[in-house]
């Protein structure tokens, strides 16, 4: 490992964002390559490394200050768990999609319900009061927490699970593949279920 690479590494690893998209330019390309031969022929069409790629650096500044890579093998794996992983949920997406199953789509008779379907959905909370609390408090406590999400994060709850768009719809004002806008998904409601935290007791307090 040349001096360069472990002082980059070193910076990374205290958080410095520049040091990580240096580290990201050299050993980004190896992951892709690794990421394009997992992707079978079925999903060529709706998704490629590029796709997987992108959510992938995205979240890897999201997860900068938790990076601790002591070397560059150690770092390239950090990095291919992420896009794997990404890799992964966009596949299972887009399978479902061949047997849809209801439970996995937020459905709503109106746009308060769909707030506290959501929050059901993400595994906040599985008590009854959850679905009879008041939509307004719900829907306000939604609307902070997904104001602090990236902004494809952010675009992807508001369209496909609060406001019930389809999948192709919500890709093309995106100008994402279908794939894409799945891993995005995905990591949005990792990040939900995050920030939404100790917030949610509302949820199991409620009558």
């Amino acid at each position: 490992m040349s001096t360069a690479t472990e002082e980059l590494l070193q910076r990374a690893n205290d958080g410095d964002s520049e040091a990580l998209r240096e580290l990201l330019r050299a050993f980004g390309p190896q992951v892709r390559a690794a990421i394009a031969s997992q992707i079978g022929a079925p999903f060529q069409s709706l998704l490629d490394a590029d796709d997987v790629m992108q959510v992938t650096y995205l979240e890897a500044f999201l997860d900068r200050e938790r990076l601790a890579a002591e070397n560059e093998a150690v770092f390239v794996g950090w990095l291919k768990r992420i896009a794997e992983n990404n890799l992964r949920d966009a596949i299972r997406e887009l399978q479902r999609k061949k047997r849809p199953n209801p439970a996995q789509r937020v459905q709503a008779q109106d746009a308060g319900q769909s707030y506290v379907q959501l929050v059901d959905y993400l595994g906040m909370t599985t008590t009854t009061p959850s679905r009879d609390a008041a939509k307004s408090e719900v829907r306000h406590l939604i609307d902070k927490v997904v104001e602090q999400l990236p902004g494809d994060y952010a675009t992807v709850i508001r369209m496909y699970d609060l406001q019930n768009k389809p999948i192709a719809e919500v890709a093309t004002a995106m100008r994402r593949s279908t794939g894409a806008v799945h891993m995005l998904r995905a990591r949005a409601h990792d990040r939900l279920r995050e920030l939404l935290g100790r917030e949610t007791d509302f949820f199991t307090q409620a009558d």
